[in-house]
C-alpha cells in the first residue's frame, strides 16, 4: 500500500500546481478547516495537496483534495485495489468517471520481512521511484465529502523487484496518458495495460 510519498521542492511543475490550486475557491475551505495546501516535502494522509481531475467541461484541471476517504465510523481509506475497485461500493462511482491522477516526485515503503520464527515485521524505508528520475504519476479515485474533495491512491500487484518489499505498489500511469486516464469517458481498464514498471527501489536516509 502507499501512505507516504514525496513532492521536491525544486520541481517546477509541483510548485506550480500547488500554486494554481491556492487559487482555488476549495483551497480556502480547507484552509477554514485548518488545512494548507502542501506544496513540497513528505505527503502523509489527511494531507490537502494539488491534484489533476476533471473539471466541468471534462478536461484536466487542477484542483486541491484532501487524502483519505472518511467511513461513516471514522476510520480512514487511502488505497483502492485496482483489481477490486468497480465492485466495491465505496469506489464504483469514481472508477468509473471520477478518476484523478497525484503527481509525486517518489514514494516510500518499508519492507515486510520475516524473522527466524516467522513473526512478521516491518523493515527498512526505502524511496521508489521511476528508474530515470522522471516524475511520477500516481492514479487515484476523488469523490465529495460535503464541499471537500478527497482521493485514494489506486494500487496493483507489484513488480517482480518491489514484491521483494511490499504485496502491492501504486498503479502508475506514463504521463502521456494523463489526459486520457482524467477524462470521464475513458474506461479506466483500457489503460491498465500502460502502468510504468521502470521502477527502482533504493534505501532512504534515516
Amino acid at each position: 500500500m502507499c501512505t507516504l510519498f514525496h513532492r521536491k521542492e525544486d520541481d517546477g511543475f509541483l510548485r506550480s500546481l500547488a500554486e494554481r490550486a491556492e487559487t482555488s475557491r476549495l483551497a480556502a475551505g480547507f484552509r477554514r478547516a485548518g488545512k494548507a495546501v502542501a506544496a513540497a516535502g513528505d505527503i502523509r494522509p489527511t494531507d490537502v495537496v494539488a491534484v489533476l481531475a476533471p473539471g466541468r467541461d471534462g478536461e484536466k484541471a487542477v484542483f486541491p483534495m484532501r487524502w483519505g476517504f472518511r467511513l461513516p465510523g471514522g476510520g480512514l481509506v487511502v488505497n483502492a485495489r485496482t483489481e477490486t475497485a468497480a465492485e466495491k461500493p465505496l469506489f464504483a462511482a469514481p472508477w468509473a468517471r471520477r478518476r484523478c491522477l497525484v503527481p509525486a516526485s517518489w514514494y516510500c515503503e518499508w519492507a515486510h520481512e520475516t524473522d527466524a520464527s516467522g513473526r512478521k515485521r516491518v523493515g527498512a524505508k526505502y524511496r521508489i521511484g521511476a528508474s530515470d528520475g522522471s516524475r511520477l504519476m500516481l492514479c487515484g479515485l476523488y469523490r465529495m465529502e460535503g464541499e471537500e474533495p478527497v482521493f485514494a491512491i489506486l494500487t496493483r500487484r507489484p513488480t517482480a523487484e518491489l514484491a521483494r518489499l511490499h504485496d502491492r505498489m501504486p498503479l502508475i500511469l506514463p504521463e502521456e496518458l494523463a489526459d486520457a486516464w482524467t477524462r470521464p469517458a475513458t474506461r479506466a481498464e483500457d489503460l491498465l495495460p500502460h502502468a510504468r514498471t521502470d521502477l527502482a527501489a533504493v534505501p532512504a536516509a534515516k
